[in-house]
């Protein structure tokens, strides 16, 4: 080897440790920034001069030591597990906090709690059954029905209102996931570009867009993928978001024209995102996301008691079964939809079974077809052998005025009457049997495609006649005695405390009302506790995958100093190599 090949050999040490000290120096001016992975020299041997040959082997001349890449020091599996359980982790904190904004509305935690609204309603109606004539008693009565229809709508409405802001959070991911979408795709073309020439790595840009892979893992499920031009490409749900040269963004629609609800879909297909139809939790990567989390706890629709199927109800036309796939699969998998309907539900029992016995039905057959047109121009038509409810006059007890007027209840619907007349000389038919052609009293069913129609929340309002009049309540005897009929108030009692319906349509327990709400507060209690869990858990395990690519991707001060005194050495090291070469040749020269 030549003493003139011999200096770049030195030239060569020079600068393999000048490259590694700033390397080095990066990592520690970058040891605090979020999503920095340490960056690591990887050296490697010169081309190699060939002087000569044998048949044993080729002479060769070694020209020093040269850099083969700055690479970044980082495990793709650890990635990719990091982002799966963080997605996880996303999806059961939205539905968490979902849960506590509901058990805060329902004031059990703090506030006043609709329990003690229930309470003080059980209350007035067990202080009415002992004094039913008592003006006292039956203001009491007026003044809790009133506080209990007040406050559970307003709980009711603040569910609603609730359910429909979620769509702000929605929103905002949406955007984001936009806005990652098209920074991953000009850091694709960035980094192509400075790669492009196959001599450096755009290492700082690739941290960037790992960055902001880790972040859209935990919106939504995705998968990726490198190609040989260090691009990335982008799977969200199974779809493209981003290749090599478009991304793909998600837009909002409203899931019906008449909802106030968003959902995600594809702007260039139009496609859903989620059906929100087929979401499931518990199966294979169904449980990622916090996109995915809040659509989940939100639901498609406010829902009612209607949506929880009726195993009491006989009529062919019902369909049990596939009200109870319906629930099952569209209504118990949301949390707000699943409290909207139950809650509803127990409000509805509570309130017909007090009209019920305030303001008795019998139910009658009617032989022939029959249409009904009634004062206010509305009719009813009835088939031949269909059934209507009327008021029961035999039965019903009547208020303490002068009139003593029956068929007051003490709940009603807004919009629509209890009962409309019919004059049976007008039909000729003696509907109720009594053998006397006279006026009957219809009772306007609940029609389940009528929301008017239906004792739901929203919809119910103490009876105005009753609170302008509380003599009106019917508590008396009907016959004529003004005699307070103990029978009612005591009945009264007696269906608070009867078994009404279960929870769902899943449990086999029936509850009374109390025992319904301690159901169901231990049900929403119940399954805060499981995405509680589920979220601690999956936070434990984020921690603990980021701690081991922590080891190593992190940037650690101590290594990093020893190798700056280390390349410091063999940088001096290289530097007496060239003193010690330019100190022969100018021995050499200096003696020709």
């Amino acid at each position: 080897m030549s003493l003139m090949s011999g200096l770049y050999v030195g030239v060569s040490g020079l600068r393999s440790s000048q490259n590694s000290l700033n390397t080095t120096a990066h990592n520690l001016a970058n040891a605090e920034t979020k999503g920095y992975v340490r960056q690591q020299i990887v050296q490697a041997d010169s081309p190699y001069l060939n002087w000569g040959i044998n048949h044993i082997s080729t002479f060769q001349t070694g020209l020093g030591t040269n850099i083969a890449a700055v690479r970044q020091v980082r495990d793709i599996f650890l990635d990719k597990a990091y982002r799966t359980e963080s997605g996880r982790q996303g999806y059961y904190e939205v539905q968490y906090e979902a849960v506590q904004e509901i058990e805060s509305l329902f004031g059990e935690m703090e506030g006043v709690p609709f329990q003690d609204t229930l309470e003080k309603f059980w209350i007035s109606l067990q202080e009415l059954s002992k004094e039913p004539d008592s003006i006292v008693k039956r203001t009491s009565i007026i003044q809790t029905a009133v506080s209990f229809i007040e406050h559970a709508e307003n709980i009711s409405k603040q569910l609603n209102q609730y359910q429909v802001n979620l769509n702000t959070q929605i929103i905002n991911q949406v955007n984001r996931i936009n806005q990652i979408a098209a920074e991953i795709s000009d850091l694709n073309k960035t980094i192509r570009h400075y790669e492009s020439n196959g001599m450096e790595n755009a290492n700082d840009y690739r941290d960037r867009r790992n960055l902001l892979l880790d972040e859209l893992g935990k919106i939504a499920r995705i998968t990726y993928r490198e190609n040989m031009d260090g691009v990335v490409t982008v799977n969200l749900e199974g779809v493209q978001l981003v290749t090599e040269e478009n991304t793909y963004k998600m837009g909002l629609e409203k899931i019906s024209p008449s909802s106030d609800m968003l959902k995600p879909v594809w702007e260039s297909t139009g496609d859903d995102v989620y059906d929100l139809r087929k979401i499931t939790t518990g199966g294979k990567e169904t449980d990622i996301g916090s996109l995915k989390g809040l659509l989940i706890a939100r639901g498609d629709k406010p829902a009612k008691y209607t949506d929880i199927p009726n195993p009491n109800n006989t009529d062919p036309a019902y369909n049990y079964q596939g009200r109870l796939d319906y629930y099952n699969n569209q209504v118990e998998p949301y949390v707000i939809m699943t409290v909207q309907a139950q809650f509803d539900q127990l409000i509805h029992g509570i309130v017909t079974t007090m009209n019920d016995i305030l303001s008795p039905n019998k139910e009658i057959t009617v032989t022939a077809a029959t249409t009904f047109n009634f004062a206010d121009g509305t009719s009813l038509s009835v088939p031949a052998g269909g059934k209507i409810k009327i008021l029961d006059v035999e039965n019903a007890p009547v208020g303490m005025d002068k009139d003593q007027t029956m068929g007051e209840a003490l709940f009603n619907r807004k919009s629509m009457v209890r009962y409309k007349e019919i004059d049976e000389n007008d039909l000729g038919i003696d509907l109720d049997g009594d053998g006397i052609l006279g006026k009957v009293r219809i009772y306007m069913e609940e029609d389940e495609t009528d929301n008017y129609s239906l004792f739901t929340l929203g919809e119910i309002e103490v009876n105005p006649n009753i609170l302008n009049n509380y003599s009106l309540i019917p508590l008396s005897v009907n016959g004529g005695t003004e005699e307070y009929d103990i029978k009612i108030a005591e009945k009264l009692v007696e269906a608070w405390q009867k078994p009404f319906a279960t929870l769902s349509p899943n449990t086999l327990t029936k509850n009374n009302f109390n025992g319904y709400y301690t159901a169901f507060m231990g049900n929403i209690a119940t399954r805060g506790e499981q995405y509680y869990t589920m979220s601690l858990n999956q936070k434990s395990m984020v921690a603990s995958i980021e701690s081991q690519r922590e080891q190593s991707i992190g940037v650690s001060t101590d290594e990093e100093l020893t190798n700056l005194i280390k390349y410091q050495h063999a940088y001096n090291a290289s530097a007496r190599y060239i003193t010690v070469i330019d100190n022969m040749l100018e021995h050499i020269i200096t003696r020709m």
